[in-house]
This record gives structure tokens, C-alpha cells and sequence, in this order.
């Protein structure tokens, strides 16, 4: 059974920086789209950005272009994103998402398995 769990969220100044983490497990992911979606109050979830297990190539939102980097560690089984010079406008709850395949999705509803959850607030 696939689990994502994602951490590393919390309150941070505008233009801190934050990592999210999503630690995966239940199965290999190496054939898999892992993505990184938010959701703020009143607002349809949005896509952010997403990798490809197997060889590491990401497509991020032009929204957070430049100020935001998905990784992977293969040994920790894990995604991060990197979030630096945060804007107020970043508030959202944080969704780590993973769907088997090759294309990069970014609508919600391609995904298979959610995480929970973890809430970034940048105050201004």
C-alpha cells in the first residue's frame, strides 16, 4: 500500500525558505511521477512542480519557476522542495502526489496516491 507523508512545513518570513519533505513507501517508485500540488483557503488545489523517479527530470510551475526545486533521494526513498524567497502568496497546505508513468500531469485528478498534507504560511 502506497504512503506519502509529507513534513517540513510551518510559519517563515517572506523571503525565507522552507524544504518539504515526502517520504515514500509501500512499493519501488521508479516508475513513477511524484508531484508536488498546494491548495490555499478558497482556491482549487494547483499544481507546483514534478519529477520522474527513474531519472530525476523535473517541470515546475512558471509561478514558482526559479524560486522552487523538486528533488529526490533514492536511498531515503524521499521528494523534497526546496522553496526559497517565499511570498505571502505561497500560503497553501502542501500535497506530495504520486501517479505511475512518464508524462508530467498537472491536473490533480491524473494523481493515484496523496499524502496528507503539511501547511506553509509565509507572513509579510
Amino acid at each position: 500500500q502506497v504512503q506519502l507523508v509529507e513534513s517540513g512545513g510551518g510559519v517563515v518570513q517572506a523571503g525565507g525558505s522552507l524544504r518539504l519533505s515526502c517520504a515514500a513507501s509501500g512499493r519501488t517508485f521508479s516508475g513513477y511521477i511524484m508531484g508536488w500540488f498546494r491548495q490555499a483557503p478558497q482556491k482549487e488545489r494547483e499544481f507546483v512542480a514534478a519529477i520522474r523517479w527513474s531519472v530525476g527530470n523535473t517541470y515546475t510551475a512558471d509561478s514558482v519557476k526559479g524560486r522552487f526545486t523538486i528533488s529526490r533521494d533514492n536511498a531515503e526513498n524521499t521528494v523534497y522542495l526546496e522553496m526559497n524567497s517565499l511570498k505571502p502568496e505561497d500560503t497553501a497546505r502542501y500535497y506530495c502526489a504520486a501517479v505511475r508513468g512518464i508524462l508530467f500531469y498537472t491536473a490533480d485528478g491524473r494523481y493515484d496516491y496523496w499524502g496528507q498534507g503539511t501547511q506553509v504560511t509565509v507572513s509579510s
